[in-house]
Formats: structure tokens, C-alpha cells, sequence
């Protein structure tokens, strides 16, 4: 039995800079954090005793004779394209909503591979299972996403991601001092809207609507590297603030669908509580929404946001990882039954980097 974790994202700057129709010309660039909640996939293989050989439970229970017949997209693929032949059972949590805007579903896929590749004794490393996400979800799923999630959440950790023209990538820890990251953390409130949406579908629209925005997308570009230049010195954080409400003005340009009146109204009520700046995470439409304040101001914006839930976070480090692995009971016919995995496998993941 394996159990993988892999943490939730939130992206403070350059969100859109990451779809293929902007770098492939111009590169990209995102400052971005990963957050103490998590995915989590419990796999194990599948003893051949039951009628079905498939069980995968998330918000549904499937049981099928063999993959192709599951109804989760992702699942299906990723079993698939591992060429997946022996009996496997997944079980799916938790701890947000999806289609929220934390990155959810990269962080879904990056789980399943990583699990997956345990099972067969091969550990990826953070690059490969980033890429290899990224294929399952454009290639494979054909989904309009971008590619920071991918790599965020695989990596982990407090980032800034830089995005080549040929679709290479580099991550950059932001190195900052234990005291100055808890300040920024103690300024962070996040909510959740109550609403849930298909990213993909808001994402198409702004994707359409890019090339029209050049003159918009570098500035947002510009931004995500002053607001580098703002944690890594000693300037108060407000002017973070500020950078954060502009990007956000800027985001809501490309699209209507970004941000629908009731994300207005939630907004201009924020700022008019306290807040100092804020965005929408995700494509947008929903989901959560994030707030920069003043530590002292943090009862009043609470209080002013009361109908929505306030998810209490803090960044983490680790990425996706396995927390437990236990293969020490397969019989040999279990490890028949994963055949030719290890060469199969680094021969894989050496093909994709």
C-alpha cells in the first residue's frame, strides 16, 4: 500500500503568464507558494479475488473490469498511459473543495503519478513528475491549463517559477528569512467563496483573449519580478499589497468571466473592510479568494466576510511526497504482475525531460 501527498497552491503573481500561447513568444514567470492542505491517494494492488479488477473511490465509487471503463478522466489516463495491466484500488481525499482555484486538479494528477510510480519502485524526481503532469493534462486530456500548478505542486515550497519559450522550466526557492515569511504569512487571509467551477472552461476564454493583451501581460510579467524585489529587501509589505491589487485589475481585463459580480462585490466590500489587495485564485469565476491585510485589521475584514468560510493556512515546504509505503508483503506473483516497471518506467520518464 502507498499513500501519497501532494499540497494545494496558492499563486500571488503572474498567472496567465504560463499558458503556452503567452511563452511560447515571451516566456513566463509566476511567484507562487504551495499551503499546508493536501490531496491525498491511497493505491494498492488489487488482489485478483473480486469480479472487478478497477475500484476507485472519490466522490463516486467505481468498480470496473478494467480502466477504460472509469469514469475519472484523469485516472483513466494516467492508468493508461503507465500501461497499468494488475488489479489497483485508489481512494481520493481531500481537505478543499476542487475546482476552487488552488490548483486541485495538477495536484490530483501529480499524486496519482507519484503513487503510482511508487508502486513500481521507481522514484521520479520533482522535474520528471512536473512534465509528466503537464503531458496527462494537455496531451492526453486536452484541458486548457496552464503550467504552473504542475510544477508547483510538485516542487513545493515558496517559488518563483520561470518559464521558458521552448516550454523548459526553472524554479527558484525564494529565499527569505524565517521572521519575514512569517510576516507575510500573518498578512494573508484566505476564503472560500462557496462556489465551484471547471477551470478549464473560464482559462479557454482567457487563453482566446491573450494575444489581444500584450501590452497587459508584460506588466503582469513586470509585477511578479517587483514584487520579488519587495519580499527579498526590507520595504514594508504593503507596497506587496499594492502590487497584489494592481495584478489583480489587470487579470480581470482579460476576461468577464475572471471575475462575475458577486467576486466584484466580495472584492470592493474587502477593500472597503480592510484589505489592502487581493485576487481571485485560479482561472477565476470562484472558488477562493485571497486578501492582504494588516494583522490588526484582521477582525474587521473577518467579521465583514463573515458569510463566507475562512480557511485558516500556512506555506509549506515539502511538495509531493509518499508519507507511507508498506510493499513489503507482495508475493511474487504481485511482482510478476508488475512486470518489465523499472526500465519501463526510467525509460519514461528519461523520454519525457
Amino acid at each position: 500500500m502507498i499513500i501519497s501527498r501532494t499540497p494545494f497552491r496558492v499563486s500571488f503573481f503572474g498567472g496567465g503568464t504560463d499558458y503556452d500561447v503567452w511563452y511560447r513568444e515571451h516566456g513566463g514567470v509566476i511567484l507562487s507558494t504551495t499551503i499546508n492542505h493536501y490531496c491525498y491517494l491511497c493505491c494498492r494492488i488489487l488482489p485478483p479475488f473480486f469480479q472487478h479488477k478497477y475500484r476507485m473511490t472519490w466522490t463516486k465509487i467505481e468498480e470496473v473490469p478494467h480502466y477504460s471503463e472509469l469514469q475519472h478522466p484523469v485516472v483513466r489516463a494516467v492508468l493508461r498511459y503507465l500501461d497499468i495491466q494488475h488489479g489497483l484500488e485508489i481512494y481520493h481525499q481531500g481537505d478543499l473543495p476542487a475546482r476552487s482555484g488552488l490548483g486541485t486538479s495538477s495536484a490530483f494528477t501529480v499524486c496519482l503519478l507519484q503513487a503510482l510510480y511508487e508502486l513500481r519502485g521507481v522514484i521520479p524526481d520533482k522535474q520528471c513528475l512536473a512534465r509528466e503532469a503537464i503531458y496527462v493534462e494537455r496531451d492526453l486530456l486536452h484541458e486548457y491549463v496552464g503550467v504552473q500548478d504542475q510544477i508547483a505542486v510538485s516542487y513545493g515550497g515558496f517559488n518563483q517559477i520561470i518559464i521558458k519559450e521552448d516550454g523548459s522550466f526553472h524554479v527558484l526557492p525564494i529565499t527569505l528569512a524565517a521572521q519575514r515569511l512569517q510576516e507575510l504569512e500573518n498578512h494573508l487571509l484566505l476564503f472560500f467563496t462557496g462556489v465551484s467551477r471547471t477551470s478549464s472552461q473560464i482559462a479557454q476564454a482567457q487563453i482566446e483573449a491573450i494575444p489581444g493583451k500584450t501590452h497587459l501581460m508584460q506588466r503582469m510579467m513586470q509585477i511578479t519580478h517587483e514584487a520579488i524585489k519587495i519580499l527579498l529587501s526590507a520595504a514594508d509589505l504593503t507596497e506587496f499589497s499594492a502590487l497584489l491589487h494592481e495584478a489583480w485589475l489587470l487579470k480581470r481585463q482579460l476576461s468577464s468571466r475572471i471575475s462575475p459580480h458577486f467576486i466584484d462585490e466580495i472584492y470592493a466590500h474587502a477593500m472597503a473592510h480592510g484589505a489592502l489587495g487581493g485576487k481571485v485564485l485560479g482561472a477565476g469565476g470562484g472558488g477562493f479568494m485571497l486578501f492582504f491585510v494588516r494583522p490588526e485589521d484582521k477582525p474587521k475584514l473577518c467579521h465583514a466576510l463573515k458569510d463566507l468560510l475562512l480557511v485558516p493556512f500556512k506555506f509549506e515546504q515539502q511538495g509531493s511526497e509518499i508519507i507511507f509505503c508498506n510493499n513489503q508483503n507482495e508475493d511474487q506473483n504481485v511482482s510478476q504482475a508488475l512486470g518489465h516497471a523499472q526500465s519501463y518506467s526510467n525509460n519514461r520518464l528519461e523520454r519525457i525531460k
